[in-house]
C-alpha cells in the first residue's frame, strides 16, 4: 500500500474498441484527410510520420496546433507531442502515445492513448483532465466514423 499521497506527473490511459483490423484504424489516425473527417474539426495537415510537418485545428480550441512526430511504427504504434499548459517538458510540450492492437484474428482493434508530461499541480491536473476528455471524445468518434461513417463531432462545437 503506498501511503504517500504526493502527486507525482499526471498522466492518462484511455482505450477503445474499434470493429476494423488494425492496420485501417492506424490509417485512421496517420492519415490527416481521415481525422479531419472525423477528429480535428478544423482539419489536419501532414501525414504522422517522423519529420513530417504536421498541425490540427479545432473549432473548439481554434488556432493551429503544431505537432511533432517522435516516431511512428505502422500498423501499431505511433508517438507525438504537442504544446501543453502546465508542462514538465522544457518545451512546453506533452508526450502521446496510440497503440494499435489486433484483436480477434484482426477483426477489431485495441487502440490505447497515453498521454503524459503535466505539472504535478492544480494548473497540471486541469490540463491532463481536459486532454483525457478531448482523447475519449476522439476514441469515440474514430468508432463510430470507422464502423457507421458517421461524423459524431460534426456541429458539435459550432
Amino acid at each position: 500500500m503506498n501511503t504517500d499521497d504526493t502527486l507525482s506527473e499526471p498522466s492518462f490511459t484511455v482505450s477503445g474498441r474499434v470493429a476494423r483490423p488494425c492496420a485501417e484504424v492506424y490509417e485512421a489516425v496517420a492519415d490527416p484527410a481521415q481525422l479531419s473527417r472525423y477528429f480535428t474539426t478544423g482539419g489536419a495537415r501532414g501525414r504522422l510520420e517522423p519529420g513530417a510537418d504536421v498541425s490540427w485545428d479545432f473549432h473548439d480550441f481554434p488556432g493551429r496546433f503544431p505537432v511533432t512526430v517522435v516516431e511512428a511504427d505502422p500498423p501499431r504504434r505511433i508517438v507525438i507531442e504537442w504544446d501543453g499548459d502546465a508542462t514538465t517538458s522544457e518545451g512546453g510540450t506533452t508526450r502521446t502515445t496510440f497503440e494499435f492492437e489486433p484483436l480477434d484474428a484482426d477483426t477489431r482493434t485495441l487502440v490505447t492513448i497515453t498521454e503524459t508530461s503535466w505539472q504535478p499541480n492544480a494548473r497540471g491536473a486541469s490540463a491532463a483532465f481536459g486532454n483525457c476528455e478531448g482523447w475519449t471524445g476522439m476514441l469515440a468518434a474514430l468508432k463510430v466514423w470507422m464502423e457507421h461513417g458517421i461524423n459524431l463531432r460534426e456541429g458539435f462545437y459550432r
